[in-house]
């Protein structure tokens, strides 16, 4: 048993897991620490209110509410489990955003500014668009591939800078999400799309409800009642098992990882590295624009029309849901999956106990940095690979009896 375990963990795809299984368990336990830890310094809460929290850290999907005593109770919660699948949508594609982007050498921080335009492109189109005049389906299908060309285009930028003039794409990334938070405010400030039926919400664009086109359901809002998930989720899905392919079994995807892994060899070999280049950051800019679009033509989101004060997290977050992943895209489905799950457990976390919305966010906030060092575990684990081949290489070089070493003795 102990002899297939070393063989397993010699391959780099076992490394790889257990790296990023550690670093979800040590961002767990720290998540309960600091539960713990306010939990017991707050007279008002104390060790019941601090287990309740670290139950519910843990498996606050799985909450089902409070029984007559006021006992926490658990088990299958469809509603709380369709909306992690709604959430985990967007984040399953900012995360193959940054991940196509890691795989041919590039950072893509640029996916809050992608996923803004693509936000912007998907609402215009829906919004404009009659469905009354052009079916709805076909409405949904137009504005869906707007989002994705819109963010393929902000992408592109970038990928042109660090093709054409050598500069570093991190850079030109955060100076795209600026102009596109300014460039999306200035273009829904002096819409017709603000909110004006619903007292409160001229702040917001209409949703997509509003013009009829959706996100189908097919079924799924019956085997999750009360949630917000549609066949987003499958659509995600999908496009990460496209990813793969094109990544793992096309030229394409050859040629894209050859660029990332050496630039001028690449060249070398006759792969136009400039052209992989725009077109990787461009991929990677569709799938932040498709993210936006998922998430806003479900029907029941709203969007700020004001987005020049911050930029959307989930931009951010595909970071975490990319390295925890290893940048593997069918890996990513499961991965976003779990950063949505957490944020379905602060959520319960802030309804269920005296812990307020910002312990939680401190929480997910650890887990989320301390995925990162799924890298680190990952080096660990090739060095005491490293240490252990090399104790055998040392003791075959030792002299043995009858060798050579004690014949020449014996001569002397």
């Amino acid at each position: 048993m102990k002899e297939k375990w070393s063989a397993l963990m010699q391959k780099d795809g076992a490394k790889t897991v257990v790296a990023s299984l550690l670093s979800i368990l040590i961002g767990l336990l720290v998540g309960c620490v600091i539960v713990l830890v306010v939990g017991l310094t707050n007279p008002g809460m104390g060790a019941a209110a601090a287990w309740d929290g670290i139950r519910l850290v843990l498996g606050g999907i799985l909450s089902t509410g409070r029984d007559a005593v006021g006992n926490l109770t658990f088990g299958f919660n469809p509603t709380n489990v369709g909306n992690m699948l709604f959430r985990a949508t967007p984040l399953i594609l900012t995360g193959l955003s940054v991940a196509v982007a890691f795989k041919t050498g590039l950072f893509n921080i640029g996916a809050p500014g992608q996923y803004l335009m693509g936000t912007a492109a998907t609402l215009v189109v829906a919004l404009s668009i009659p469905s009354t005049v052009v079916p709805a389906p076909v409405v949904w299908l137009l504005a869906f591939l707007s989002g994705i060309l819109a963010g393929a285009a902000w992408g592109a930028i970038p990928g042109l800078v660090k093709a054409l003039l050598n500069i570093n794409e991190v850079l030109a990334c955060i100076m795209t999400n600026w102009i596109a938070a300014n460039l999306v405010t200035w273009i829904f400030d002096g819409s017709n799309w603000r909110n004006l039926e619903e007292n409160g919400k001229t702040g917001y664009i209409y949703k997509t409800a509003h013009n009829g086109v959706e996100t189908a359901k097919w079924g799924l809002d019956t085997i999750f009642p009360s949630s917000q998930v549609n066949w987003g989720i499958i659509i995600a899905a999908v496009m990460a098992v496209a990813v793969y392919i094109l990544i793992t079994k096309t030229t394409l995807g050859y040629e894209l990882v050859s660029c990332g892994s050496n630039r001028h060899a690449a060249r070398y070999a006759g792969i136009n590295d400039r052209r992989n280049i725009v077109l990787s950051m461009a991929i990677a800019g569709g799938l932040a624009g498709a993210a936006a679009s998922l998430y806003f033509l479900s029907g029941n989101t709203e969007f700020a029309w004001s987005t020049y004060q911050f930029l959307p997290p989930v931009g951010f977050n595909g970071i975490p849901v990319a390295l925890l992943a290893a940048s593997n895209p069918i890996a990513i489905i499961f991965t976003g999956c779990f950063m949505s799950m957490l944020n379905i457990a602060g959520q319960q976390l802030t309804n269920l106990t005296g812990y307020n919305e910002y312990i939680t966010d401190v929480i997910i906030a650890a887990i989320v940095y301390l995925s990162a060092f799924s890298l680190v575990i990952k080096m660990m684990l090739d060095g005491q690979k490293k240490h252990k081949t090399s104790v055998p290489a040392a003791a075959d070089s030792a002299p043995v009896p009858g060798g050579k070493a004690e014949k020449g003795g014996e001569d002397a």
